[in-house]
């Protein structure tokens, strides 16, 4: 699934109840990430739920690409980084610190729909993100 197909989705429900079936539903997409992933330094410090963001940087091509395994035990969340894990998870450090999640997240109109809690906890999830993209572009210079 693209972001462009999850917008566009998201574009037929008026209903934030749909909204947020539509979001628990992408969770249930996500690849099954291994238990011995949900390590403690995988887990994104600053959520309110648990969150686990597991790095593998595919060096095959020319430049790296980061790809992500994500996981949470909240269904939302587990959503949320569904989402993420669509804008950023393949891309290139250079795409991934070009890419502003917070902006399509605001577009789907999350900033009114989600507790300060989990705002605080999605900036924390890209702040990682965007962070293992600084480190990888530093590592290669």
């Amino acid at each position: 699934m693209t972001i462009d197909e999850i917008r566009d989705n998201f574009s037929l429900l008026e209903d934030w109840d749909d909204r947020y079936r539509y979001v628990i539903e992408l969770g249930r997409t996500l690849a099954p990430m291994p238990e011995a992933e949900h390590s403690a330094a995988n887990k994104v410090q600053g959520c309110a739920s648990q969150v686990w963001l597991s790095k593998q940087i595919d060096r095959s091509g020319g430049e790296p690409l980061l790809k992500y395994l994500g996981d949470s035990d909240a269904h939302i969340v587990r959503g949320l980084v569904a989402i993420l894990l669509t804008l950023y998870s393949g891309r290139t450090p250079r795409e991934v610190l070009e890419t502003d999640a917070l902006a399509v997240f605001d577009e789907f109109g999350f900033r009114e729909h989600l507790t300060p809690q989990r705002s605080n906890g999605l900036r924390a999830m890209v702040e990682r993100i965007r962070s293992d993209a600084r480190e990888t572009l530093a590592a290669a210079s």
